[in-house]
């Protein structure tokens, strides 16, 4: 599954955020082709504790945004642990996903919305 794990134990579960009309996209292609693999070589993926870093960052007042919940075991591409950008807290490693996206490795979508102002929160165990 991992190239590259994080110092502690890697995650069961691992999230990616997209648009509803993405995820809607990929199911009639039969797999997750983010922007981001032709951009720069990978698909970001967040454990699920991060997610809200890179929502932040990237989409605060979004309305339209589901989390992906994935296998990591399902993931046929090499997943690497590597540094987000300086502002995320440090020595905080990001899973990438170097290829491809197999539906079959989706267990969940979710909605995901941020507050009244904006911001997404931190996801909370269930």
């Amino acid at each position: 599954m991992s190239d590259t794990t994080p110092d502690d134990a890697a995650p069961d579960t691992l999230v990616h955020i997209c648009t509803r009309d993405d995820w809607a996209a990929a199911q009639t292609v039969g797999e997750y082709l983010a922007p981001s693999l032709a951009e720069v070589g990978f698909i970001h993926l967040s454990a699920p504790h991060q997610a809200h870093f890179p929502a932040n960052r990237l989409f605060a007042g979004r309305q339209d945004l589901v989390l992906l919940w994935l296998d990591p075991h399902a993931l046929d591409a090499p997943l690497r642990w590597e540094p987000g950008v300086p502002s995320d807290p440090e020595s905080m490693r990001f899973p990438h996903l170097y290829g491809p996206l197999p539906l079959t490795a989706v267990t969940e979508v979710t909605d995901y919305l941020p507050a009244a102002d904006g911001h997404f929160a931190p996801l909370t165990a269930e």
